[in-house]
């Protein structure tokens, strides 16, 4: 027999031998070691200031990056304001200067100053000045007044003491002359005014005519009218008529009273009226209307009393401006009275009023369009006959019919009504005539 390994068992069999292929154990993977983090021999920490100066390393990220752009704007805005302060600084200084020089000026012109003319210039730093109180004096020009707008004529600021020229008046125009100017042109035209046909079409031609169309008196070889009188009694249309004006015309209108001319100083009111018409002269095209005339154009008679005398100067400076040395040019006067024999004949004559223009109390037909112009907005109920009130005998003005017709709206209104009726209409004429004829009921103010 033959002999196998020793002890006859087979080696296969051994609990202590290791399986080829078919282990159930897996054998481990193999990894390269990880290579060193540094090369080379080993680096010492720094100390000192040295290293507290070196920047890191960083590496930016989005996070960074915005912070980066905020310090930025921060930075910009410190840098800005380190600029302003600098100017600041830098600009005290001029500032306290002008300042101190702005008080010494004060100190020079004094307070308060006087208000003069510019009579003669001298030389650069001497003039004649005049004051409307007192005398011509000859004083110096200081160094700071603007000599190139000095002028004989112009308005001046002067020293209160010593009357030196301290300053100029940049507006020569007189604040009561401009405050005349009509600025916002009046509502009423001339679709407003009931009859008065002829009245309006002589105030065309002889004010707005020449303004409008000039060579139509040139070919035909006369002058334009100068200006117009207004005159009739009260409440026939005279100042509605001058309000159509100003509403039609495109010229520069100037509206006075007549009493407004009356000044409380000697030679105020004379200088107003020159100042007046060199304004309208300035701004020509221009109307000049002076309403109620007759608070300065009665008849010249011997006068007792300065401020007489001082109305009769007034007057007599207006008849020059009318009709003096100097051409009018293209400024109208139109004037308003409603007692037209109480004003001088030098006033009316032809040359300065060329056209005499008549308000009479208005016929049947101007009444009746005047009624028609008042109660075309009102309510009116189906029973109220105009006519009637058309028709009646009792002289109305146009300003007593629209009284009538007020009062009718008002006696409506009093009753809660929307209507007007007939009654309310004969109401408010017997009330109108009533004040009108008898005036202030007696004990009224008893």
């Amino acid at each position: 027999m033959g002999q196998g390994t020793p002890g006859g068992l087979n080696r296969q069999g051994l609990p202590g031998d290791r399986k080829g292929d078919g282990s159930n154990k897996k054998e481990k993977k193999f990894e390269p070691a990880a290579p060193p983090a540094r090369v080379g021999r080993k680096q010492r920490k720094q100390k000192g200031p040295e290293a507290a100066a070196r920047l890191p390393t960083v590496t930016p990220l989005s996070k960074c990056k915005l912070r980066l752009l905020k310090l930025e704007r921060i930075k910009d805005y410190l840098l800005m304001e380190e600029e302003f302060v600098a100017n600041q600084e830098r600009l005290k200084p001029q500032e306290e200067k002008a300042e101190e020089d702005r008080s010494k000026v004060d100190d020079l012109r004094g307070s308060p100053m006087s208000v003069g003319n510019l009579e003669e210039l001298i030389d650069e730093n001497h003039a004649i000045v005049s004051s409307s109180v007192g005398p011509e004096y000859y004083v110096g020009i200081l160094s700071f007044v603007d000599k190139d707008q000095l002028e004989p004529g112009c308005a001046i600021l002067m020293h209160n003491k010593v009357l030196s020229v301290v300053g100029l008046l940049q507006d020569e125009v007189d604040p009561m002359v401009s405050v005349m100017k009509v600025e916002k042109a009046p509502l009423e035209s001339y679709a407003d005014i009931g009859g008065l046909d002829a009245q309006i079409q002589e105030i065309k031609e002889a004010v707005e005519l020449p303004l409008t169309h000039p060579e139509l008196y040139e070919d035909i070889g006369i002058k334009p009218p100068k200006g117009v009188i207004l005159y009739g009694g009260p409440g026939t249309g005279k100042t509605l008529l001058a309000k159509a004006v100003a509403n039609s015309t495109s010229a520069t209108f100037l509206r006075v009273v007549g009493s407004e001319l009356i000044q409380k100083y000697l030679g105020d009111g004379p200088k107003l009226v020159r100042e007046l018409f060199r304004v309208a002269d300035d701004l020509s095209p221009s109307i000049v209307f002076i309403d109620e005339i007759d608070a300065v154009g009665t008849k010249r008679y011997d006068a007792h009393s300065g401020g007489e005398r001082e109305i009769q100067r007034t007057m007599l400076e207006l008849l020059n401006q009318l009709d003096g040395f100097d051409s009018r040019g293209d400024v109208k006067v139109i004037l308003a009275t409603n007692r037209i024999e109480s004003l001088d004949p030098a006033l009316l004559r032809p040359g300065r009023i060329d056209r005499k223009i008549e308000f009479p109390l208005p016929d049947i037909k101007t009444r009746r369009r005047i009624f028609q112009i008042h109660t075309s907005r009102m309510t009116l109920a189906d029973d109220v006959n105009l006519e009637e009130f058309v028709m009646t005998k009792d002289e109305f003005s146009g300003a007593d019919i629209k009284a009538i017709c007020t009062e009718a709206g008002l006696l409506a209104l009093r009753e809660r009504r929307m209507k007007v009726t007939h009654a309310d209409f004969k109401k408010a004429k017997e009330k109108v005539m009533f004040k009108k004829k008898e005036g202030v009921p007696e004990g009224l103010y008893m």
